[in-house]
């Protein structure tokens, strides 16, 4: 007889067949019982023959539940007050019926004069509706525990489907704001006639676009990819602000692995081009950081601009994207386990400090 640890009998793997898995249950059920009921007969001082009045029990039983297990589920296609008055009723007249074919059995095998015996079909009806009982209510509640996963898993699904469109919403939001402006960029070199630089920024601009395309907005990218993305993005806006625009970057070699969304820093950035180098003549410096600490990612982007008191909208970037945008991509990404935080450098500048979890792999959403 097989044995079923409840791990083994509770996962998923195990019903994911639930045809398979019935008549595994069935099986082994009806086989303990049998053990069981065998085992309490010899003990109690009965000879081997008086096992086989057990063994027809148990195979009456086994038959009877069968034909059960048919009209429960068709049941369960019935209005709940229905099918609750149809099962019971149901389990009433299979109580009687396995009585009634326990005691002719038993009457059979081991009485002389063999027959229906009101006696014998009354000392059994207990026994065999708490075994019909058992039964049914391990039916039912193995069958509410499918439904239940299944719902869970449906419900799961949407979760994940909801979370991958808010996270492309959100990621999509960015590509007109930054097209936008280079646009615009390049509109106003050719309208002063200087083709070349136009056509450099063209270049550029579809290199940088040819790079993020290729990744889906649901992915997560590495921090290596996200800097090479800034690089392609900060030559675009070289070619605007030339000298005046001095970016850096110090990034850790530990961390140039390390998993993040994609295109998380680059509104960052703009943000820093947009309030730093831009109203300053001399322009500013743009300083982008990646450090490991513990298990953490931390990540900083500053500038040397005029800071949070020249510019209380600063929090926000014109067309309502920038940090709004960054905070809710971390939560959809990192959920709670991440750190958003914004600060005034003392002596003029602005930072931008992220700290996320120090992941290798992404699972669920991988880059192309």
């Amino acid at each position: 007889m097989a044995l079923f640890s409840l791990p083994a009998i509770f996962s998923r793997p195990f019903f994911e067949d639930k045809g398979r898995a019935f008549w595994r249950l069935q099986a082994a059920g009806w086989s303990g019982y049998l053990l069981l009921r065998s085992v309490s007969s010899v003990s109690n001082g009965q000879d081997i023959s008086g096992v086989v009045p057990v063994i027809v029990e148990s195979i009456v039983g086994y038959c009877i539940t069968l034909l059960l297990s048919t009209l429960y589920h068709y049941y369960r296609s019935q209005r709940q007050l229905a099918a609750i008055l149809l099962t019971i009723v149901t389990l009433a007249v299979a109580t009687v019926l396995y009585s009634v074919l326990d005691a002719f059995s038993f009457s059979f095998i081991k009485l002389a004069d063999p027959g229906l015996n009101l006696g014998l079909v009354l000392g059994t009806i207990f026994l065999n509706f708490t075994v019909l009982a058992g039964w049914s209510a391990l039916y039912f509640g193995i069958n509410f525990y499918l439904i239940v996963e299944a719902q869970m898993d449906q419900m799961a699904a949407l979760e994940n489907t909801a979370s991958s469109a808010q996270l492309a919403m959100l990621r999509y939001q960015l590509n007109p704001h930054f097209l936008f402006n280079t646009l615009n960029s390049i509109s106003t070199l050719v309208l002063l006639k200087q083709t070349e630089r136009a056509n450099a920024m063209l270049s550029r601009l579809s290199s940088f676009l040819r790079y993020t395309l290729a990744n889906e907005p649901t992915a997560n990218v590495t921090l290596q990819q996200e800097v090479e993305t800034l690089k392609l993005y900060l030559e675009i806006e070289k070619m605007r602000f030339e000298d005046r625009l001095r970016p850096s970057f110090e990034i850790d070699p530990r961390v140039s692995q390390a998993r993040l969304p994609s295109l998380l820093l680059q509104p960052l950035v703009e943000n820093a081009i947009k309030y730093a180098v831009t109203p300053k003549e001399e322009g500013a410096e743009i300083n982008v950081t990646a450090r490991l600490s513990g298990d953490r990612v931390q990540i900083a982007v500053s500038d040397t601009g005029p800071g949070l008191y020249e510019t209380k909208a600063r929090a926000s970037a014109s067309t309502g994207v920038g940090l709004a945008n960054i905070r809710e991509r971390l939560a959809q990404t990192f959920g709670s386990d991440h750190r958003f935080e914004t600060r005034s450098i003392p002596g003029g500048g602005y930072g931008v400090e992220i700290e996320i979890p120090f992941q290798l792999e992404e699972p669920k959403r991988e880059a192309a």
